[in-house]
């Protein structure tokens, strides 16, 4: 029952990252746009994410429980050594999620909504920015048990050079799957030339942010290159993510959008992919060369196998409802015809 848990903890981040990043990038994507097209990409905004973007913070939460229960020391360890970071992803989705529905459902329209969507900005870099920092602090060796001082335990823990390359990555991540998905939610050639130029933008800073995690990683002596390229998995992954985005780019520059999503998807299952597998079981790297392993620092048996059996059974329930959702709210009405 333990794998399953571990694989429903892995499923859950994977899913926050797809469905959870994508809704923070929409915002990215609002933020670089043109002031004369941000009243459009609003609409297509809302259309895309607004009957389900609080769905997505399901997979977040369903993460948080696992550790909480299977994995008390983890969940501790990275609750309080990550505590600031952690507050501010928080108050960062509480503040984006409070602007999008005050803007987008508030019966008066005044000054008030330029607020609002500045929030909503704001927010949805800071959020999946605050993300990556906390991903990039498990695995940097910055956290230190044995810290005496605050800024030691609460600051130094996770203000270094590769958390925040990793944060930034992990916004130029988000920012490229909202354009790839917003691609197929448009009705104008225009419109969708506009998607495909931010696809093509937010790739180009993808690609940059994550030469600039190589870089921070090898001054902080960090062995990524030996994690992702050291081991026939590891390049087996990036040949494969390599492979789906030179497709990516065919279909299109081609206008074929029906497996763009698929293909950005699985190009960011890859990457995770490859940044986890050569350190599992461990998740999270201490100071010192200590860690925290999902098989040795786990809770009880009997523990493990309720939180199972309950994670297969929500599945059951809750996921064929979470996909006719989806499919309920996407389905495009058809056009009626005319009245003489």
């Amino acid at each position: 029952m333990l794998t399953v848990v571990i694989i429903f903890l892995w499923a859950s981040l994977l899913l926050y990252l797809l469905l959870g990043g994508a809704d923070f990038g929409a915002g990215i994507i609002e933020v670089f746009t043109s002031r004369a097209n941000k009243t459009q990409t609003r609409k297509t905004l809302y259309r895309a994410i607004g009957p389900i973007w609080e769905a997505n913070h399901m997979w977040l939460i369903i993460a948080i429980v696992i550790l909480f229960v299977g994995f008390p020391a983890i969940y501790a360890t990275m609750s309080v050594h990550l505590h600031i970071p952690l507050t501010i992803m928080l108050l960062g989705i509480i503040a984006r999620g409070t602007a999008f529905s005050f803007r987008h459902y508030d019966a008066v329209v005044d000054d008030m909504q330029h607020l609002y969507n500045r929030i909503f900005g704001i927010s949805s870099v800071i959020t999946p920015l605050f993300l990556g920092i906390i991903a990039g602090s498990t695995v940097s060796r910055h956290i230190d048990p044995q810290a005496r001082t605050f800024l030691d335990a609460y600051i130094f823990s996770w203000l270094h050079p590769f958390p925040v390359a990793v944060g930034l990555f992990t916004v130029a991540i988000c920012g490229f799957l909202a354009a790839v998905y917003l691609v197929g939610e448009t009705d104008t050639p225009s419109e969708r030339q506009r998607f495909v130029n931010k696809v093509k933008g937010m790739n180009i800073l993808a690609v940059g942010c994550g030469g600039l995690v190589f870089l921070a990683a090898y001054w902080e002596g960090i062995p990524l290159m030996d994690w992702v390229f050291g081991h026939p998995l590891g390049l087996l992954g990036i040949l494969a993510a390599s492979a789906s985005l030179v497709l990516l780019w065919y279909l299109l520059l081609q206008g074929k959008g029906t497996v763009l999503r698929l293909l950005a998807g699985f190009q960011v299952m890859m990457i995770l992919f490859v940044a986890t597998y050569r350190h599992f079981p461990n998740l999270v790297l201490l100071k010192g060369g200590g860690y925290l392993s999902l098989l040795e620092h786990r809770g009880q048996d009997k523990t493990i196998q309720a939180l199972g059996l309950a994670l297969l059974l929500g599945s059951v329930l809750i996921l064929p409802a979470l996909i006719y959702l989806i499919y309920s709210f996407q389905k495009k009405e058809p056009k009626q015809a005319p009245v003489y």
